[in-house]
């Protein structure tokens, strides 16, 4: 499995603060950018798989608001997350 408890618990320790603090927007918007890069390199692969590519479109989506969501409410978080996992906006 490309994701496993260890590796979730990493990313979510780098972004998250800690852990255990897996509701925080960072943590979230930095899982969802590992996912995302591992669809599109699977999409990469197999071009006809369109319930991955509308998954794909579906989790964009997600990080997209909780970015807003960031950017709404904290302006200098959502500066450092964008400039962190390298998102372009």
């Amino acid at each position: 499995m490309y994701l496993s408890k260890e590796k979730k618990a990493e990313i979510f320790a780098k972004h998250g603060g800690q852990a255990a603090n897996t509701g925080s927007a960072e943590g979230q918007i930095a899982l969802f950018t590992f996912r995302i890069s591992h669809l599109t390199e699977h999409l990469k692969r197999n071009r006809k798989d369109y319930n991955t590519e509308r998954s794909l479109v579906l989790l964009v989506g997600k990080r997209r608001r909780l970015l807003d969501y960031l950017k709404k409410t904290e302006i200098n978080r959502y500066r450092e997350i964008i400039k962190e996992l390298n998102i372009r906006k």
